[in-house]
């Protein structure tokens, strides 16, 4: 049996874009917490219908599959990831200050619902358009931690590295967190992003 939603938006009638935009999220707060819980294969339309105590067909009036809802959901991960990335690649602080919020906003989104379905999604469960845009846009966020890298490096606050292995073994060590993170498991977000930093900066900033 699954769970229902808290404070269903179709408890009350109203009408106009603002309460579509309300449910349209709403079946997408409720299929990302089934997709991380159950599954994106084990999860039907009517378990998400069923959380929001509502029928399958009313799902369709928002998406037309669940395909599309599963894009969605890591599109809007994979956004949460390239705003906090994006925020780290201007300012007046130093490249490894920068790099240090970074990796703190970054990992915060990865004890979120739709930046764990990013790391929990596989190509396969895309379809062929779908997949391509996951992939551009996974390609843009790596191009922004580089640059990030690459003037950390040029203004001294990180020691010379690689910018492309350390870019890849950044986010390999934060989108991580989204497979063994767990709500009930005794870490609080704010100290996993704090760890985080202090783990991997550590190997970054400059040595005696």
């Amino acid at each position: 049996m699954v769970e229902p939603v808290i404070n269903s938006p179709w408890a009350t009638r109203t009408s106009g874009s603002r309460d579509r935009e309300l449910k349209r999220q709403a079946v997408l707060d409720a299929a990302v917490r089934l997709f991380n819980e159950k599954g994106f294969q084990s999860t039907s339309l009517d378990d998400v219908a069923g959380a929001l105590q509502v029928t399958k067909p009313t799902i369709y009036h928002y998406f037309a599959s669940k395909d599309e809802i599963l894009f969605e959901c890591v599109r809007l991960g994979l956004e949460h990831i390239r705003r906090a990335v994006e925020s780290a690649s201007t300012g007046s602080s130093s490249g490894l200050e920068r790099l240090k919020t970074l990796i703190h906003e970054y990992a915060l989104v990865k004890t979120r619902n739709f930046g764990i379905c990013v790391s929990r999604t596989t190509d396969d469960q895309l379809s062929s358009a779908s997949r391509l845009h996951f992939r551009a846009l996974k390609r843009e966020i790596n191009q922004l931690l580089q640059n990030v890298i690459v003037a950390s490096v040029a203004d001294g606050s990180v020691r010379p590295v690689d910018p492309r292995l350390t870019a890849f073994a950044v986010a390999g060590a934060l989108n991580w967190i989204a497979h063994w993170y767990r709500p009930d498991g005794g870490m609080a977000p704010e100290a996993i992003a704090d760890g985080m930093v202090e783990m991997l900066v550590s190997g970054l900033a400059p040595r005696a």
